[in-house]
């Protein structure tokens, strides 16, 4: 993909997603449930590679680790990202010069050495710049397992199409300056979304490569609302939601279903009714759509339909949850399904008792 503006890092998407548990076993059924499949182990660590498509994900169980820390303190949760640079080296020298705190990951004899910054929550963000088939740091660091396919098709999840941060009340800005600063992100996206009792803040950036999108969330409201109880059920600020991109999301959401993926409320009946209002010529199956619950946004302006289809799960690991979706040439976050979404968790928040109803 073409730069979309200066790149002084040498962004090249994303390498992958770590996660953490103090348990054991916890992590392995949910990654399973969304398709993915464990390729590797790691040489000398208790770290394992699950993969779909070309999405890496990792479970870091090494004890006293940054990981094993990072779950001691939030819980099975996502502890870490990596960011693929074309050079590793000097782009986390650029990153100290402009004041990244170094995390320092302990490495074994012929092993690489990752070089990493203190990210969201103190999560280590990763610099990769080896992953060519062959010589990627699974090639060097991982043994992959005999007689599994190194890069299965899962449910038909491709790539990592952004994941958000939640964070706390008046922290949006400094997270905002951290990776315009750092990693030259813009901002693309502004969204003050109010449900029935409460409400959020979302400012969406993306990288100069375009294959990095990361929404920051903040809350909104005084009551505990969605943002606020993650960020209770977490102990901090971390990353809230990972969106995983396919070419058919009715086939694929198929596909989860069958292996027992949970979803999100699914939005009222009035929203289906509304679509062709709302999307006119959008040339979607709407049956097909409420019957799964996908959310569809987008324009179709002038004719030229640009939509994006897209479903969530509940929440899987911890307060943390996935997001599926579908890209028909529109590039947004789904703006017109953020008040639909909104309220959908709002009301489930109502039926737990975490919002007292007043109205």
């Amino acid at each position: 993909m073409t730069d979309l503006f200066e790149n002084p890092m040498g962004l090249c998407g994303f390498e992958f997603i770590e996660f953490s548990s103090t348990t054991r076993g916890v992590l392995e059924p949910t990654f399973e449930m969304a398709g993915f499949t464990k390729v590797a182990q790691h040489r000398s660590k208790d770290v394992h590679l699950f993969r779909q498509g070309g999405i890496n994900l990792l479970i870091n169980y090494e004890p006293k680790s940054v990981a094993h820390y990072f779950a001691l303190e939030h819980g099975p949760s996502a502890c870490g990202m990596a960011f693929r640079v074309k050079d590793a080296q000097k782009a986390y020298k650029r990153a100290l010069e402009l004041g990244a705190q170094p995390v320092d990951i302990p490495t074994g004899p012929m092993e690489l050495r990752l070089p990493a910054i203190k990210g969201i929550g103190g999560a280590p963000l990763y610099l990769v710049d080896r992953f060519e088939e062959g010589s990627s740091i699974y090639d060097i660091d991982f043994n992959f397992i005999e007689g599994v396919d190194r890069n299965p098709e899962g449910c038909g999840f491709k790539v990592i199409d952004h994941l958000t941060h939640n964070v706390y009340r008046g922290r949006m800005q400094y997270w905002a300056e951290f990776y315009e600063k750092l990693f030259n992100f813009r901002e693309i996206r502004y969204f003050d979304i109010k449900g029935e009792y409460t409400g959020l803040l979302s400012k969406a950036l993306t990288a100069p490569d375009g294959l990095i999108r990361i929404p920051l969330n903040e809350e909104a409201s005084k009551e505990t609302g969605q943002i606020e109880e993650f960020l209770m059920a977490y102990n901090g600020e971390g990353i809230q939601h990972i969106a995983f991109s396919c070419d058919n999301l009715l086939e694929c959401w198929d596909k989860l279903k069958a292996k027992g993926m949970p979803f999100m409320s699914a939005p009222p009946e009035t929203y289906y009714k509304m679509l062709d209002q709302r999307l006119p010529g959008h040339g979607e199956p709407i049956d097909e759509l409420q019957s799964r619950g996908i959310l569809l946004d987008g324009t179709t302006d002038d004719g030229d339909a640009r939509l994006l289809l897209q479903i969530f799960s509940d929440t899987l690991i911890g307060p943390v949850f996935f997001e599926f979706i579908q890209r028909k040439k529109d590039d947004g976050f789904g703006e017109g399904n953020f008040k639909a979404l909104f309220e959908s968790i709002e009301r489930d928040q109502i039926e737990r008792g975490v919002i007292q109803a007043t109205k």
